[in-house]
């Protein structure tokens, strides 16, 4: 048999290689899509495909798709994120498989095209409203593994286990979709789903998620640990909300760390989402199992939810990773941003992340959280960021502090795999290439649904 042939080669006119800029790097694509080869400090070739600053893709390690629908719509009437999650509610109850599809499409385009080559879709809208299964096995699953597919980024869908409507509560009407009823049956389905995806590109791949310590109780939890394999990247809602905490401790005696401590959770293959209020014990029990906190500091600032311990984590021992959550703001950038501002605002000291750890936590720890390889080093996925270096936001920074300037707007070529996937705020792949139009007809068509239907979503 004759061996498939390599990969192109990029030459980067400067690559941002963990985090100290490098000249004339060549980066070398295997047949696979991961990097063969690396060479510094060399002259472009005329086989060359040549790129300016180059940064390792971004990866998104928290994602709700189908938020994107309320971005702008949920301004104007105060409250907290309990009442944000109505509105929430409602636009889960608008969505069908299509629907699904062609939005979670529009949201992967601009993901993509803000610079985020991976995605950890955080995905519980398992069935239809009234909790019944659609006609197709796994058909919203599949819908977002499609829409990936046909953007081009690399998707780990986080299926999620959600089973009551809080601590010792039952789900609510508009949490049915969620449900399988049973860990038992929630794993049955996850199983299902991995043999099913199997026939997708390899850029999807299915990780697993508990909703919370609200979502899913003691017992239950224990059964989803005990009936998941190993190797598969798990992820959690984390005190978020202070309520959560509170509700916790009144039927555990526990906080929410140390539940899923006692549980034997806590280990370098969980990401906890958020990690917002968390305690001296809680930190430390984080740290010394060595897991991963995902901060969406723009979704965080938008709902109220604080300003979690960033600094203090990592230096327990924590990796951190960022998510765009909600989706209110699709920027990695500007989610870099915010995690060091929070720090800066919460301690009066600037710096509190030096630029080369806020590269890290943005692209080498999003994909490890994700179950990926990331980073520009051998071995790694072949996913890159171009940013434009000269532009009014970001002419005259030095290189390695690119990350404080730049913008999703700074976005060049986008490459997955060793693939151009976008470019210049446009898909490089399909015949639909706005990510606006995409998100346009998907929004509009939700529209028309819910105002038939009566919905607000």
């Amino acid at each position: 048999m004759t061996p498939a042939a390599p990969g192109p080669t990029y030459w980067c006119a400067t690559a941002l290689i963990d985090g100290a800029p490098v000249d004339g790097v060549r980066v070398s694509v295997g047949a696979g899509g991961r990097i063969r080869r690396l060479q510094v400090e060399v002259a472009p070739s005329a086989d060359d495909v040549s790129l300016g600053l180059v940064l390792p893709g971004f990866g998104n390690a928290h994602s709700h798709a189908f938020h994107r629908s309320l971005r702008g719509r949920t301004h104007d009437g105060g409250g907290d994120f309990w009442q944000w999650r109505q509105r929430m509610y409602a636009a889960a109850a608008a969505l069908d498989p299509e629907a699904y599809e062609q939005l979670a499409r529009g949201v992967f385009a601009e993901m993509l095209t803000s610079g985020y080559t991976a995605v950890g879709e955080f995905h519980y809208l398992h069935h239809r409203p009234d909790g019944s299964p659609w006609d197709r096995p796994h058909a919203m699953e599949h819908a977002l593994a499609r829409a990936a597919v046909a953007t081009g980024i690399r998707l780990t869908l986080l299926d999620t286990c959600y089973l009551t409507g809080g601590i010792g509560q039952p789900l609510a009407a508009g949490q049915r979709s969620f449900s399988d009823d049973t860990a038992e049956r929630w794993l049955d389905r996850w199983h299902d789903l991995r043999l099913s995806l199997a026939g997708f590109a390899d850029t999807v791949t299915l990780g697993a998620a508990l909703h919370s310590v609200r979502g899913v109780s003691r017992a239950q939890i224990a059964t989803v640990l005990t009936g998941l394999p190993d190797d598969v990247p798990l992820h959690v809602h984390l005190s978020e909300q202070p309520q959560e905490n509170a509700d916790c401790l009144r039927e555990y005696g526990l906080t929410p760390t140390g539940l899923l401590a006692e549980l034997g959770a806590l280990s370098p293959r969980l990401s906890v989402v958020h990690a917002t209020h968390l305690t001296p014990h809680d930190v430390a029990l984080l740290g010394a199992a060595g897991v991963t906190a995902v901060f969406c500091p723009s979704t965080e600032a938008d709902l109220g939810d604080g300003i979690g311990p960033a600094r203090r984590l990592a230096d327990a021992g924590v990796r951190l990773a960022l998510g765009s959550d909600q989706n209110a703001v699709v920027d990695p950038l500007l989610e870099v941003r915010g995690l060091e501002h929070g720090e800066r605002l919460a301690s009066g000291r600037r710096g509190r992340f030096d630029p080369a750890e806020l590269g890290t936590i943005a692209t080498d720890n999003g994909y490890r959280a994700l179950g990926l390889a990331g980073g520009l080093r051998v071995g790694a996925w072949c996913d890159l960021v171009e940013l434009d270096a000269a532009s009014l936001r970001t002419v005259g920074c030095a290189p390695g502090q690119i990350l404080l300037a730049a913008t999703a707007a700074d976005v060049g070529s986008v490459i997955v795999g060793g693939r151009l996937v976008a470019q210049n705020g446009l898909l490089a792949i399909g015949d639909d290439t706005d990510p606006a139009v995409l998100l346009g007809r998907a929004l509009a068509r939700l529209d028309a649904s819910t105002t038939r239907t009566g919905g607000t979503a």
